[in-house]
């Protein structure tokens, strides 16, 4: 990163151009996994854990971002650590009852995708980054969490 690019991001002036166009590629791997899950047998099933695994990562990650953010900031609220490490024991909860053999992918992807589309306002609350980030954040998760969701109610009519 160039000392510009990073004078930038701290001044929250901006997204680099080069994040946006990764973060929504980002999208892609949910985005086939629905398409795959539409086509059904053995590649729906395999679509459906894998989108559960994807989502879970990504939200697993978010809560990374937050860490770091807090640790960056001279300004941290004394939740945010709390909060950062919530969604990979979130995302692990969510896998439990597939061990168990519960009903799953179905009602995991669909919380998986609801925490998702409402984890921006972690980001807002936090008011580590500019109004740039917090609308790309807004962007991809809702792109990631709608398509999760997609493949909630994919699962819950399939299987």
């Amino acid at each position: 990163m160039t000392v510009d690019t990073q004078d930038k991001l701290t001044a929250g002036q901006g997204v680099p151009r080069l994040a946006q166009w990764l973060g929504l590629a980002g999208l892609l791997p949910q985005a086939i996994a629905v398409g795959l899950a539409i086509y059904g047998g053995a590649w729906g099933w395999i679509a459906l854990a894998a989108g559960f695994g994807y989502a879970a990562l990504i939200f697993s990650f978010l809560g990374g971002v937050w860490f770091g953010q807090g640790i960056r900031s001279a300004l941290v609220s004394p939740w945010v650590y709390p909060v950062s490490v919530l969604p990979s024991l979130i995302a692990l909860g969510l896998y439990l009852p597939w061990t168990f053999g519960a009903d799953w992918p179905g009602p995991s992807l669909l919380w998986l995708g609801l925490f998702l589309c409402l984890s921006p306002l972690v980001d807002r609350a936090l008011k580590f980054e500019g109004p740039e980030w917090l609308a790309l954040r807004w962007r991809l998760s809702l792109g990631l969490g709608g398509m999760t969701i997609v493949l909630a109610l994919l699962a819950m009519d399939q299987y």
